[in-house]
Order: C-alpha cells, then sequence, then structure tokens
C-alpha cells in the first residue's frame, strides 16, 4: 500500500471522538511538560559554593563550542524526525495505525528528557568545569563570601564561597555558570539519536539472532541442531553502520561537551544515560519489538479505553499464556489456554473465562 492507498484508507475509517479526545489531551501534556521544561530553563539554578583552589573548576572558558546548541537542535531533533516521517512513508508504508493520531513519540520522549535535564540543572547547580575563568572573582573579598571550609584556621584548607564574589554577574555565570549537571547536550542527543537507532533496527530487521526456545515445532532435536546454524544470520554490515551512525553522532556530541570544559566527565555519562532511558522507553511503548515486530508500531488505543483500562485487569496485550476473543457485541472475553495446548493447536476443554476489556 503506497501514501495514496494509505491515505485513501485513512479517509474511510471511522476515528472516534473519544479516542480522538485522549490524544488531543496527550498532547496537552506534552506542551505542558515543555513549557515546564522552558520554565526550568529560564529559572536560576541553586549556585553551589565552590572553592578558589579546585581545579576541576578552573578550566579555560571558550566561547566556541564544537556543537552549538542550534546544531544539536538540528541533528538531534529536526533531522531524526525528517528521517522518520519519510522513512513511515517509504520504508514501511501500511496500516498498522490507520487513524494516525497517537502522538509522536520522538516528540513525548525529548520533551520529557529536556524537562528532566533541567530540572536536575535547577536543583543540583553544579559549577561547570570553566566557572572560574567566566566568574572573575574578587580575590580582596574571599572573607565576604565565605561560607564553609577551614582555610581560616588550617593552613591550605579549601575556602567555600559564594558566586557573589565574581565579578562577573551576567546570566552567563548566575545560570549557566552553574549547569553543569546533567549535560544536556548528552540526554538529548542520545534521546533523539539513540531512538533513530531504534528505529532503524526496527524499520530494517536488524537484530541479533536468535533461536525460539525448544522443542521446536515440527521439528526433532536432530534436525534442529542442523537447520539451526541455516537461519538467519547476522544482517548486513551496511546495515548496521547505517543504524548504528545516530548513536555514534550522539556519541560524539556528548565527548564534545568534555573536550569544550563545559562539563565534567561524570555530567556526561549521567546525561548520556538519561538520553537512553527516554529513547528506549519511548520507542518500547510504540512499537513492537525489533526482533519479532517487522517494524511495525503499535495501532492506536482502543475507543473503549481510550483514558483508562480499569483496574484489576492485566496488561493491554496480556502475557504470553492469553489469549484475547470477542463473544459478540460490547462484550469481550479473555480465554487462558495451556501453552502445549496452543503449540499444538489443540484444546483439551479446561478453559477459564474470565470477563476482560478489548485488546488496546
Amino acid at each position: 500500500m503506497g501514501p495514496k492507498q494509505a491515505i485513501a484508507h485513512i479517509s474511510k475509517v471511522h476515528i472516534s471522538k473519544v479516542l480522538l479526545l485522549s490524544y488531543v489531551v496527550d498532547w496537552v501534556f506534552i506542551v505542558g511538560v515543555a513549557l515546564i521544561g522552558y520554565g526550568f530553563y529560564k529559572e536560576s539554578p541553586n549556585q553551589h559554593p565552590f572553592s578558589l583552589s579546585d581545579p576541576t573548576i578552573s578550566y579555560p572558558y571558550d566561547k566556541k563550542e564544537t556543537v552549538s546548541t542550534k546544531t544539536l537542535i538540528l541533528v538531534s531533533l529536526l533531522a531524526p524526525a525528517a528521517i522518520i516521517l519519510i522513512g513511515a512513508w517509504t520504508i514501511v508504508p501500511g496500516t498498522a495505525a490507520p487513524a494516525g493520531i497517537k502522538p509522536s513519540t520522538a516528540q513525548v520522549l525529548r520533551r520529557n528528557v529536556w524537562m528532566s535535564t533541567q530540572g536536575l540543572k535547577v536543583l543540583v547547580g553544579k559549577p561547570r568545569p570553566d566557572l572560574l575563568d567566566r566568574c572573575k572573582p574578587d580575590l580582596s573579598k574571599i572573607t565576604d563570601y565565605m561560607v564553609g571550609g577551614l582555610g581560616t584556621h588550617i593552613q591550605d584548607a579549601p575556602i567555600l564561597v559564594t558566586w557573589g564574589i565574581c565579578q562577573v554577574k551576567t546570566n552567563l555565570v548566575k545560570i549557566d555558570g552553574f549547569s553543569s549537571f546533567p549535560s544536556g547536550h548528552a540526554s538529548f542527543s542520545f534521546a533523539g539519536l539513540g531512538y533513530l537507532t531504534l528505529w532503524f533496527a526496527a524499520k530494517l530487521s536488524i537484530g541479533f539472532p536468535y533461536l525460539s526456545v525448544y522443542p521446536v515445532k515440527n521439528e526433532t532435536h536432530t534436525d534442529d541442531q542442523q537447520s539451526a546454524r541455516k537461519r538467519g544470520a547476522a544482517p548486513p554490515v551496511l546495515l548496521m553502520v547505517l543504524a548504528f551512525v545516530p548513536t555514534a553522532t550522539a556519541c560524539f556530541i556528548a565527548a564534545s561537551r568534555w573536550a569544550n570544559c563545559r562539563h565534567h566527565g561524570f555530567d556526561v555519562l549521567f546525561g548520556s544515560a538519561m538520553g537512553i532511558f527516554f529513547a528506549f522507553i519511548g520507542f518500547r511503548m510504540y512499537h513492537l519489538p525489533i526482533q519479532r515486530g517487522a517494524g511495525w508500531a503499535w495501532g492506536p488505543r482502543s475507543p473503549h479505553r481510550a483514558f483508562i483500562r480499569g483496574l484489576g485487569f492485566p496488561s493491554s496485550l496480556g502475557t504470553d499464556s492469553w489469549t484475547y476473543s470477542s463473544k459478540g457485541g460490547d462484550q469481550d472475553s479473555c480465554v487462558y489456554r495451556e501453552d502445549n495446548a496452543i503449540e499444538n493447536g489443540a484444546s483439551n476443554g479446561n478453559h477459564s473465562q474470565l470477563p476482560m476489556a478489548e485488546r488496546a
């Protein structure tokens, strides 16, 4: 099915008003999360006291960055969004989600990771490695701004001072100078580009070769040993390179923050871990597993469960031992069968009937 056929199909699909409203509410929350993140961005962080003799914040300040914020947005937000938009219509066109109204996963995860990153920056207020060069401290007023340390009593002991000792009072020091933890470049790049790697892997069937749990249906132990090696192998290197280019780019962006003395090593690692976490969660919430999903995303939610599934119900998809069927009308049921019976395509008659909402 091509783009024109997909559009024609969508035009014939009845869209539930309740379901549509649920996705409108989703976008309200997405915009709200973005606004909260922007509020954190404009908020002055906690200026953590620091020592003028601390070598970890004594690096020179360089106005030129290897990866600027504009470049970060272009590479980690706009480029993946464009690639996914084009790829969704050309690589795997189809009707997995004909309604086409579910919120963009990329938008969801990026706004969440941005809000989380900015919130932590404000909360922690960790000095950047180049703080002292930005600050230009007034050494004649050390005692006036001293808040801790035993430097006045013990020789060579540190003295902790507040940011008030800085002669430069601009936001370059007050806000940006205390925004080292975590690295926003690292979290944002790994969220966007890490998600793009997972998306490539799903669409191009790039996954680890694996064996199903023995016994394999219609095979004996002997022929299974012989045939297993002849099944799928590792995907072509060209495809693996294509899939991992986004992740390699994210690594470069994250490493550049340490090289430019904008962040400490732990800040970069923590930010990267945050981005990977949100990328994985965002992908798994909206896409089938890479090895078994054939590149498809989940369809829209059920109109009957647009806002909440209810209390006392299993997962919307159930476990491997549950199958879903409809008994007609609006009554849905969940039938439990033994794994062996399902594997053999037979029924042993020992089915337990439980009321169940339809599959979301």
